[in-house]
């Protein structure tokens, strides 16, 4: 299987399929590469390379202790773009992939980056602070912290089941299927990623991140996202970005990428290619 090693020595597995002008997905929490199978088959076969990388602590990459912070997701992924020389590379991030993307071309630059997608992503920031009235307790979290190291097996499948891809709204069409990927995914990560990951992208700032972006980038979020919740997200993120522009999809879950493929995958291709 395909990996690299980063300069602090962490093993980092990715996909890299087709060729063409690169795609580079970055996955939510606690999932992996898997998680876009749907997008990089769609877009490798319309004549794009696709990668996707596990982060560290997650899916195939190795299960260290530490650096489980948006600094070492952004190094972590630059050192990928690098290993494969990639240029004029667009960037899809959902959740804290998002947030990945987002402080990856803030820390690391523009000059390989052509344009970036962002969807039910983390920025700018999650927990509630007397400078972000609108967030969310940070009791919230503490709460997902706990419920992980007390059974991490089940809390995956309430979250998966439940408010992740909408499946607790009524009259939802639920999938089976996706709940059980979700589960095989996280559970195949690192509950010490995943539950210092948890800090990671509720407490993470991002707010100077997203000023120093050029790039155009697409925000794309759910009015109905019960984990990242629409408006101290989506709409804040536009605004701070210099060339973003917000798409904002009615009664969406958290999950929609992989809810709504067609849908999604239509308006990256659309906005790829303007």
């Amino acid at each position: 299987m395909p990996r690299i090693t980063t300069k602090d020595g962490v093993e980092i597995f990715y996909k890299d399929w087709g060729s063409g002008q690169p795609i580079v997905f970055s996955h939510g929490w606690p999932l992996s590469a898997d998680d876009w199978d749907n997008q990089m088959l769609f877009f490798s076969s319309r004549g794009y390379r696709v990668i996707a990388h596990d982060r560290r602590g997650h899916g195939r990459s190795a299960q260290v202790y530490g650096g489980h912070d948006l600094d070492h997701y952004a190094d972590d992924l630059a050192a990928v773009v690098a290993h494969l020389d990639l240029r004029n590379a667009i960037h899809v991030g959902h959740s804290t992939g998002g947030g990945e993307v987002v402080r990856y071309i803030a820390r690391h630059g523009e000059s390989r980056v052509a344009k970036a997608a962002i969807l039910s992503a983390i920025p700018p920031l999650m927990v509630q602070t007397p400078s972000n009235p609108g967030g969310l307790p940070k009791k919230v979290f503490d709460d997902l912290q706990a419920a992980l190291a007390a059974n991490r097996a089940q809390f995956y499948v309430d979250v998966a089941s439940g408010p992740f891809y909408g499946f607790n709204r009524p009259g939802a069409k639920v999938s089976e299927g996706l709940i059980r990927n979700w589960w095989r995914q996280g559970m195949m990560g690192s509950a010490k990623a995943h539950y210092d990951g948890i800090v990671a992208f509720s407490q993470t700032d991002q707010t100077e991140d997203l000023k120093k972006i050029n790039v155009p980038v697409l925000v794309g979020h759910g009015d109905d996202d019960q984990i990242v919740p629409y408006a101290n997200a989506g709409p804040l993120s536009a605004k701070l970005l210099k060339k973003g522009t917000l798409k904002t999809y009615k009664g969406f879950p958290h999950g929609m990428p992989f809810v709504h493929p067609e849908i999604i995958n239509a308006d990256l291709l659309a906005f790829i290619k303007t």
